[in-house]
């Protein structure tokens, strides 16, 4: 780790040394300490963006995004809601070769442009870092040269391995650089670039104290996808996941239970649910289930779990707007996105928060989520098949606590982070072209 935080820590005093990456690089005119570096801004940008929001310009913005779906979703979000405020915008992605980036962001109809990935490996003392400063400088030069090429006015970074080097790139070409946390607590990654960031995008008032430089973060909460926003109905909800149900007319006072392991699914939630599942069926014929194995489980589950006109199974659940309009409770890991998208649609939650995941981020976001909106929170340690069904029994037999985590919930989401977050990414856009 002592490298890694040299090589970016030390790097504003020698900036002026590094800017020219390249022959075609124009060096700003001066680069001062990272809370106030100057931005490049070559006569190339200025003479094709006039303003932001009008329709003949054309707003260039590229995305570091990638490794899950947490760092995936916020990027797109923002990147639709630019689309909307400028129609003529240029957006380009960079992430890691036959991920799941590359393959979430083809099926979201933008560019996309592959680095090598930067992965720190925990412990941070582990031999697998001893070649991590080579990687590191390796993914810096491809992405400058990305930079380079696509020439953006402004690069934003929503976390995954690809996002540090792009990152740390751009502020080395004194491109104006956000950066999004999702989380309640920030990762090193992003307490890094937080010195060389224009602005940072936190999702809770929390968050801010994780950052050095709390007065560059703005408090907008986690961009949720357009198409959530747009819930639809339940009814439709139940006939897309289980038609002959709907048919037969058995969906009558149903009781839907969502379970969401994360982008690749959790074997423990998969385990207990298959312990539990048949038992609730037998006891309740109005409870249904929409389960998402994730895609590395599903052909095992699938083996295990008898079908029923009540249990939805899927490695992966491409309509997120109809599954959360189908819950009434969900399950799920405590996922910084899965998170804002409960309390976005007001859902009732029980949080299974993965030990797995660096810096105790999800024990943090279950935490926060128990604050703001009464969810349940069930470690691992703590978790088995009968805590599990007790715990969603006393949730959905109570109507009025359902009522009150659902009100709470509502009331802390953010439901227009996207919008905001947009609207400042301009106006910092507006502000680094205007004339001189």
């Amino acid at each position: 780790m002592a490298s890694l935080s040299n090589l970016s820590l030390s790097l504003p005093s020698h900036l002026p040394h590094l800017a020219p990456l390249s022959p075609s690089f124009k060096p700003s005119r001066q680069f001062l300490c990272c809370s106030s570096a100057t931005r490049h801004s070559s006569n190339a940008q200025n003479s094709t963006l006039h303003s932001p929001t009008g329709g003949s310009s054309e707003l260039r913005v590229l995305f570091a995004a990638g490794g899950t779906g947490g760092h995936i979703s916020p990027a797109v979000a923002i990147a639709d809601e630019l689309k909307l405020l400028n129609r003529n915008a240029r957006i380009l992605f960079v992430g890691t070769p036959n991920s799941m980036e590359s393959t979430a962001i083809a099926s979201a109809g933008y560019e996309f442009a592959s680095i090598s990935a930067v992965q720190l490996a925990r412990p941070v003392v582990s031999p697998q870092n001893l070649f991590l400063p080579y990687r590191l400088m390796k993914s810096i030069i491809q992405s400058n040269r990305h930079l380079r090429n696509f020439n953006p006015h402004i690069v934003i970074g929503t976390g995954g391995y690809v996002s540090f080097p792009t990152c740390l790139a751009a502020a080395i070409r004194g491109i104006k650089l956000v950066i999004q946390e999702q989380n309640a607590v920030p990762g090193i990654a992003n307490w890094i670039l937080s010195f060389l960031a224009d602005q940072i995008f936190v999702a809770y008032n929390s968050t801010i104290e994780g950052f050095p430089k709390s007065k560059k973060c703005v408090v907008c909460g986690n961009p949720v996808r357009l198409s959530l926003r747009k819930l639809a109905s339940k009814g439709s909800a139940l006939s897309h996941f289980f038609p002959k149900a709907v048919k037969e007319g058995s969906v009558s006072g149903a009781k839907v239970v969502l379970i969401l392991g994360g982008s690749f699914g959790a074997s423990v939630l998969n385990v207990t649910f298959l312990n539990m599942y048949s038992q609730l069926l037998l006891e309740k014929d109005n409870l249904f289930f929409i389960w998402q194995t994730g895609v590395q489980a599903i052909d095992e589950m699938e083996s295990l779990v008898k079908p029923h006109p009540h249990v939805y199974l899927a490695p992966f659940l491409h309509s997120m707007d109809l599954a959360y309009a189908a819950a009434d409770l969900i399950v799920s890991r405590a996922g910084a996105m899965t998170c804002s998208e409960i309390l976005a649609m007001g859902k009732p939650c029980i949080l299974i928060p993965s030990p797995n995941v660096a810096e105790g981020h999800q024990f943090r976001n279950a935490s926060l989520m128990a604050d703001l909106a009464g969810s349940r929170v069930i470690s691992e340690d703590e978790l088995d098949s009968l805590t599990l069904k007790a715990t969603i029994e006393e949730i959905l037999e109570d109507e009025k606590m359902m009522e009150e985590m659902s009100e709470r919930a509502l009331k802390a989401a953010k439901p227009n982070a996207s919008a905001e977050i947009a609207e400042r990414i301009l106006s910092l856009v507006e502000l680094s072209t205007a004339p001189m």
